[in-house]
């Protein structure tokens, strides 16, 4: 009897332990189920999560395209601007309309900053704007600078110093010039009394340590991480309405990437900042005599009754070139294209100097007027030629022709002081 007990409980045993076997299969098979409608979710919002990425990308891809390619057709009309705002003030005679004039001109020129600074960005993101590495006098830089930045320190009644320096580097002396510009500009502005210092070190290695030193409100240490971001603006000094467009810094920290150089900074807070740019030396190989120094002195204007040929594809500039050159006793020709430059200077003898816009219409550029002129003529008339197209490229072809480069918008003041070197 006792086996059969034992059998009849086995048996029970068995039969229990088959159904939860079987209960748990069940529910085994029920999780796997839905840990794979789960699954299969996830992967579905993945990849909808992934095209919306890809899209993301490809329209700030376009977008960034769009205006590293769109900078001359930009740029155009605020060129027509500047020199209409220009010839517009030389004819004021009464304060008022003085007044007006300059307050239209600053806010071309802020519209201007703003506008060339995002070009900038966006060639630099694009990949448009490379560097083009030479060896580079760093006097003959700093030496422009000094020049550019004197009257708006003086303006603000502050002491401006930049120090001599015999450094040759290896560096593109279009953007490290734009670089220091950004940075001494920020000092500038961040500056209520003291002064800037500019000065070049020599670096551990074989490098140079080019130095920007304020005496201004310094950065908080809070704010450290954050003042190379596009936008961030620091505390403005009391008292002064002249607030950044806080692009700069973010500026100066791509074109020092795209470089391969390395920017530093220390500041104390109501004490002043000193940002540092860290840039290769020249091999004594690559060292030569500093080149011939293309800058006139802004109150050199010997231009009474120059001949200029004009050669701007777009009316309004060309108008408004036009318009200032006459209130600068020029005679002045103007054409539109290659051809009608040429048929100009045939039917009304060769001009002194040629102002040249780069892109003309049908493919043609102002080099290629230029060229045809100075054929015609036998002569290598002086030339500058005009662009929004900051490329190395197109630097490196007006130079092989032996023209000058004058980046748009054009400044009347700088085109007025290169006009009288050229033709002094």
């Amino acid at each position: 009897m006792d086996r059969v007990e034992r059998s009849t409980d086995a048996h029970g045993n068995a039969y229990s332990l088959f159904q939860t076997a079987i209960n748990l299969e069940r529910q085994v098979r029920a999780r796997t189920e839905e840990l794979t409608a789960v699954l299969r979710r996830l992967e579905q919002s993945n990849e909808a999560l992934r095209r919306a990425k890809e899209q993301a990308e490809q329209a700030n891809l376009y977008k960034t395209r769009f205006l590293a390619a769109a900078g001359h057709d930009l740029l155009q009309p605020l060129n027509a601007a500047r020199l209409s705002v220009s010839a517009l003030a030389e004819v004021q005679t009464s304060e008022e309309g003085s007044r007006l004039a300059g307050q239209v001109d600053r806010a071309l020129s802020s519209i201007e900053d703003l506008l060339t600074t995002l070009l900038d960005i966006s060639q630099l993101d694009a990949g448009v704007l490379k560097a083009e590495i030479k060896t580079v006098h760093l006097e003959e830089v700093l030496s422009a600078l000094a020049s550019d930045f004197a009257p708006i320190v003086a303006k603000k009644g502050l002491d401006f110093r930049v120090r001599p320096t015999h450094a040759v580097v290896r560096t593109d002396p279009l953007l490290i010039r734009r670089v220091l510009q950004n940075l001494i500009s920020n000092a500038v502005r961040y500056t209520p009394s003291g002064g800037v210092l500019v000065g070049v070190r020599p670096g551990p290695g074989a490098f140079a340590r080019i130095t920007v030193a304020d005496t201004g409100v310094g950065i908080p240490p809070g704010e450290h991480e954050v003042i190379f971001e596009e936008f961030h603006r620091g505390r403005m000094p009391k008292g002064d309405g002249g607030a950044g467009l806080g692009l700069g810094l973010a500026i100066v920290r791509r074109m020092v990437q795209a470089l391969d150089h390395r920017l530093s900074f220390r500041s104390r807070e109501g004490r002043g900042t000193a940002f540092t740019v860290t840039v290769p030396l020249a091999g004594a190989a690559d060292r030569g005599p500093p080149a011939r120094a293309t800058r006139a002195a802004l109150k050199t204007f010997g231009l009474a009754d120059a001949k200029v040929m004009v050669v701007e594809n777009d009316e309004a500039v060309r108008l408004a070139t036009a318009a200032l050159l006459v209130r600068w006793s020029c005679r002045v020709s103007t054409a539109c294209t290659v051809a009608e430059a040429v048929a100009s200077v045939v039917g009304g003898g060769p001009p002194d100097l040629i102002l040249a816009d780069y892109h003309l219409d049908q493919g043609e550029t102002g080099l290629e007027a230029v060229d045809r002129i100075r054929r015609v003529l036998s002569h290598p008339v002086p030339a500058v030629v005009i662009t929004a197209n900051a490329s190395p490229d197109v630097a490196a072809l007006v130079r092989a022709a032996g023209c000058e480069l004058m980046q748009k918008p054009v400044k009347p003041a700088e085109l007025r002081a290169l006009m009288a070197h050229l033709l002094g």
